[in-house]
């Protein structure tokens, strides 16, 4: 109930076109609950009715059957036209507003959650979750109503017409709740089983689908196809429990409906032989009892929609209710006019709240302009530092300032629209090499993109391609290569133009001739920048003006190459061997 109440905040704008289709809804149902009283009257007023003439019976029956052709030829069809449109249109809106609101959550949600979720199962609530709630819509708020108000009309003519009659009728009707409340408590729990199964499956295939090439690379073919077959399996047997159940459902009900045309008949033919009952209303009755049991069978499919509906909501709102990890802060300021100086006050930071402490009090200062280098044996801690700079996380214990400003006490977009990041694996995204430069600035003039590409050594190897800057690079970029690829994503920061820059291992797994025009266009761009670089290679850093070798995440030496040389400690060990590497 808790999850259908906040369902309604999406809907409630829409309410009165809810309430145009509920109505068109009430008035096309309607329209055939007329069929059993008119074969009454044809039957009973018309066709036994000895005091009219054969003409006369003719005249009338036409006539009955001019007005039945008027109702369901003339009127009924734009009723339905604009019932249905009306219905698909605000479930789709709905699913609209959900997904917007969803993405717009997705994107607040920090890394930590994105470190401990497939990102299978998080498209699979976004996509087929969201997807399946739609029939509340379209069933719960209205399907369900219009017939719980069909049935009550139907059960109101009856009455009019015969009370003894309708009480036969209705004989059925308290096994059908009982039925209905006992079978669809357990249906809720499967097919919430059966969702999160299908999003096992799907999560399975998006990473494997993704790498590919390393299972083709490993002939890992039978192996994959086994594990497929285990979880796809899973879904199966969740989806058949689901079935099994929804089976049973409809078996006890559709029996327990088949009673009503049984009694009716033998009751009422009873009566007419009797002469209390004329053939009309019994053939009335017999078209009611259709008009009566079929929206209750419907009732029992929409009860079974409903139920997965409502499961796939639970695991919708599950999502929305993922809390932030990163916030701004209510008093939290623009962060502006930077000029650069970057400070790691006492640093304490650990990934889970019982984990190791990655990173332990480390402490230092970077002067605006200054270039600062990163190194040490691989998990030690750099790239957490350069993480916690732009607020991928937050720290523990200390504090990190940019300009004398503690980052935690402004504005997350300020902070990050400052710093600008080139990763040893950057991602491109499956648009065209146009749209990726200009994620660093999405207003930036063509001008000013060419002059980008320019400045990182792009623009040559763009301007090959037929397309130009039109060309699709595939997802992740695929169709370029490592290099270029690099070239692309330092475009984005140069048309960014941030005043700090953080350089982590940009060029580490690139051929020579790459990384010579790769390591050109990092310099150009970390001219009058406060740079910060985390790098593995020693001879690409020994410029910097401060170089601090972390260890098991404490800060173990600093100071420039020439420095930290003369010390002979562990950088000196470490730069000795990879020369003689």
């Amino acid at each position: 109930m808790e999850s259908m109440k906040r369902y309604m905040q999406f809907v409630w704008p829409y309410k009165w076109d809810i309430v145009i289709a509920f109505f068109l809804g009430i008035v096309k149902f309607m329209i055939p609950l007329s069929i059993p009283f008119i074969i009454q009257i044809i039957i009973d007023d018309i066709i036994n009715n000895d005091k009219l003439t054969p003409d006369v019976k003719t005249s009338q029956l036409f006539m009955w059957l001019g007005v039945m052709a008027f109702v369901f030829f003339i009127l009924r069809p734009p009723i339905e036209y604009y019932r249905q449109y009306f219905a698909q249109r605000i479930s789709n809106r709905v699913l609209y507003d959900i997904r917007t609101n969803m993405y717009a959550h997705l994107q607040k949600l920090g890394l930590k959650f994105y470190s401990n979720n497939r990102v299978g199962d998080v498209i699979s609530r976004t996509i087929n979750d969201v997807e399946q709630t739609k029939e509340f819509v379209v069933t719960g708020l209205m399907n369900v109503w219009i017939d719980l108000v069909t049935v009550f009309i139907a059960i109101g003519i009856m009455l009019y017409m015969d009370v003894k009659l309708t009480l036969v009728t209705l004989i059925a009707l308290p096994f059908y709740i009982v039925s209905v409340k006992f079978f669809f408590t357990k249906l809720r729990f499967l097919s919430k089983e059966r969702s999160r199964a299908l999003a096992g499956v799907q999560s399975y295939l998006h990473e494997r689908v993704q790498g590919m090439s390393v299972i083709k690379s490993f002939t890992l073919e039978k192996h994959e196809q086994g594990i497929f077959k285990e979880a796809n399996g899973n879904f199966l047997e969740k989806a058949l429990d689901q079935t099994r159940w929804n089976a049973k459902t409809f078996m006890v009900v559709n029996t327990i409906t088949g009673i009503a045309p049984v009694a009716v008949v033998g009751y009422a033919g009873y009566q007419v032989i009797h002469g209390n009952v004329t053939v009309g209303v019994l053939a009335a009755f017999i078209g009611y009892i259709d008009s009566l049991y079929n929206p209750l069978r419907r009732l029992v499919n929409s009860s079974t929609t409903l139920t997965q509906a409502v499961a796939s909501m639970d695991r919708m709102f599950d999502l929305f209710d993922e809390e932030y990890d990163i916030n701004d802060r209510n008093d939290a300021k623009l962060l502006s006019n930077v000029k650069g100086k970057v400070q790691f006050d006492d640093v304490v930071f650990r990934y889970d709240d019982e984990g190791r402490n990655v990173l332990n009090h480390i402490q230092f200062t970077i002067e605006p302009g200054q270039t600062a280098a990163f190194v040490g044996m691989s998990g030690g801690g750099k790239s957490t530092i350069i993480s916690l700079i732009p607020r991928f996380y937050d720290v523990i214990e200390g504090a990190i300032r940019i300009d004398d400003q503690d980052v935690r006490d402004t504005t997350i977009q300020s902070l990050r629209h400052n710093i600008g990041i080139v990763q040893q694996d950057n991602v491109l995204f499956s648009d065209s090499i146009r749209e990726n430069i200009m994620m660093g600035n999405p207003n930036a003039s063509e001008e000013e993109v060419i002059a980008a590409a320019k400045a990182a050594n792009a623009h040559d190897f763009i301007s090959e391609f037929p397309n130009g800057y039109d060309t699709l690079v595939g997802e992740r970029g695929v169709k370029l290569s490592g290099g270029q690829k690099q070239r692309v994503a330092i475009a984005r920061v140069f048309l960014k133009n941030p005043p700090i820059l953080i350089l982590d291992e940009a060029t580490s797994a690139l051929d020579l001739e790459s990384e010579a025009l790769i390591q050109e266009s990092l310099d150009r761009l970390a001219h009058n920048r406060t740079t910060l670089i985390v790098a593995h290679r020693l001879s690409t850093i020994t410029h910097a003006d401060k170089i601090m070798l972390i260890d098991h995440g404490e800060l173990k030496e600093s100071g420039t190459h020439q420095e930290l040389m003369g010390q002979r400690g562990l950088y000196h060990d470490l730069f000795q061997v990879q020369v003689l590497d």
